[in-house]
């Protein structure tokens, strides 16, 4: 196993002699009593005829009620202090602000684009949740974009085992299929789908919906002809700040690159340089962990689906580039004495990602039913929760009681696994092959129709339920998949029932 050593120095040298410190937390060092405690409760479950201790709260104090309507993942975190209530909602009108295009008169608002692919945070993540594939031919598909880039690039001094890419020489780091008046989008993201039929073991026949990806009506030239692509749904938002508080030794203790214990399963660390800090630092968010930190998941988004500068990304013109002329010297929101000088200021951005850090967990459902602890049971023999880690214990944090020192149960490792050529998009990301994505976390997967009205999976919203996305695994999850195809119908349908409960 990978085994973090805490050095002052950062040199491209294997990533077990990396530091990757939480810097960007107010951490307050465990005493050995908090150790002691930390490892009683993280004690693997042995016993699956009743629930484990304070199962039912998947963010600990945190933790909200649970709710089977649209706003489920919209309340603020359980025990936030009062004093902190307005942060919370200034940072969701911020999340929920309409921006438009320069120039305008609404100054607050402008510096929209040029080149977008949303005007509002809330547009992608529609009701903190998940995004959705286009319904038809005609859906607008705002809560979806590609991913773009072409081989070649710097690699980092400091991080090893980075593969080199490049944002496109025209058409920058994603597909934007919105512009202001007066310039062209970039293009059109297409999709074809190829349904693909599985049989199970107890004859039960499930038709999987195997993507393509085209780009048509491109704007500014023909596409480069290494062009790689990677399609993107928009995840929920619930508990961020939680796995942003989980220690980064505690994540990287479980990574196994080379598989030393032989169990077919080998989680890697993205490590990626943090554009605030200015050092590597342990991924965590993004589909393949490609941002150290909520809030620079949230300025890369400002800049890169919205077009608006911010204090980690100052350019006023978001991903355009040299290729596209106008767009870099378009008109823009930013002005002296105003807003920092900048679209997005400091304090705005601050309020998003306090918003962002705090969208409750909510409650588990049924935790005591015996179906419910059954597939319980099956998600664990069939090694699910090797990858999908049911809890951890977060920092204890000093001025955020909303995260410190909770035992949460997110069913994530936020480790790289290879997840087999069918989930593939052949785009590598920093450390992540393009084989690799992050496991995502599984808490509140089960309110997905309450809130998105829909119940569509992976990182492209492929799979149309659960056990079509158990089906698309490979690679590392190759033999649970299997497993999971192999059980007897009464065994399935209580892992989905578990799973609908998380």
């Amino acid at each position: 196993m990978l085994r973090p050593l805490f050095l002052l120095s950062f040199l491209a040298v294997p990533c077990a002699a990396q530091t990757l410190d939480d810097r960007h937390l107010p951490v307050i060092p465990r005493t050995a009593e908090d150790a002691a405690k930390v490892a009683a409760i993280l004690r693997p479950v042995q016993d699956f005829s009743q629930p484990e201790a304070f199962e039912a709260k998947p963010a600990g104090a945190a933790t909200v009620r649970a709710r089977d309507t649209a706003d489920a993942f919209s309340q603020f975190s359980g025990n936030m202090p009062f004093a902190h209530e307005m942060d919370f909602k200034l940072g969701n009108a911020l999340f929920r602000k309409t921006w438009v295009a320069s120039p305008a008169s609404t100054l607050a608002s402008d510096g929209l684009g040029p080149l977008y692919n949303a005007r509002a945070c809330q547009d992608c993540h529609l009701k903190d949740g998940r995004g959705h594939t286009p319904a038809n031919p005609d859906d607008a598909r705002v809560s979806m974009f590609l991913r773009l880039s072409v081989p070649g690039g710097v690699t980092p001094d400091a991080i090893s085992e980075w593969l080199a890419t490049s944002p496109d020489p025209v058409y920058g780091g994603q597909l934007q299929d919105f512009a202001a008046p007066g310039h062209a989008a970039e293009g059109r993201m297409e999709i074809s789908y190829t349904e693909i039929p599985v049989t199970l073991a107890d004859g039960k026949v499930v038709s999987l919906r195997d993507p393509a990806y085209a780009i048509s009506n491109a704007g500014y030239g023909p596409l480069h002809p290494e062009l790689m692509i990677s399609p993107r749904v928009a995840p929920q938002m619930i508990g961020l700040g939680l796995l942003e508080a989980i220690p980064a030794a505690d994540i990287l203790s479980r990574a196994d690159p080379e598989d030393a214990d032989g169990d077919g399963i080998s989680g890697r660390a993205q490590i990626v340089m943090s554009i605030e800090h200015g050092v590597p630092m342990l991924g965590r968010f993004g589909l393949k962990a490609g941002k150290p930190t909520v809030k620079e998941q949230s300025a890369g988004a400002f800049a890169g689906d919205m077009g608006l500068s911010n204090p980690l990304h100052p350019q006023p013109f978001g991903d355009c580039t040299p290729g596209q002329p106008a767009c870099v010297t378009a008109v823009h929101g930013q002005e002296q004495g105003i807003r920092d000088g900048l679209e997005v200021d400091a304090q705005s951005l601050d309020l998003v990602t306090f918003y962002a850090q705090n969208l409750g967990v909510p409650e588990r459902r049924g935790v005591s039913d015996p179906q419910v602890l059954r597939g319980k049971e099956m998600f664990h023999n069939l090694q699910c929760a090797a990858c999908h880690t049911p809890k951890h214990v977060t920092h204890r944090l000093k001025g955020q009681p909303e995260q410190s020192f909770q035992l949460i149960w997110p069913y994530t490792d936020l480790l790289l696994h290879d997840m087999g050529e069918g989930l593939a998009d052949n785009r590598p990301e920093g450390r992540a092959t393009g084989r690799e994505w992050k496991t995502p976390p599984l808490w509140g997967i089960g309110l997905t129709q309450a809130v998105s009205g829909h119940t569509e999976f992976l990182h492209d919203g492929r799979a149309r339920s659960l056990l079509e996305a158990i089906l698309w695994h490979g690679g590392e999850a190759q033999t649970a998949r299997d497993g999971v195809a192999a059980l007897p119908t009464a065994d399935r349908d209580a892992l989905i029932t578990f799973l609908e409960s998380l």
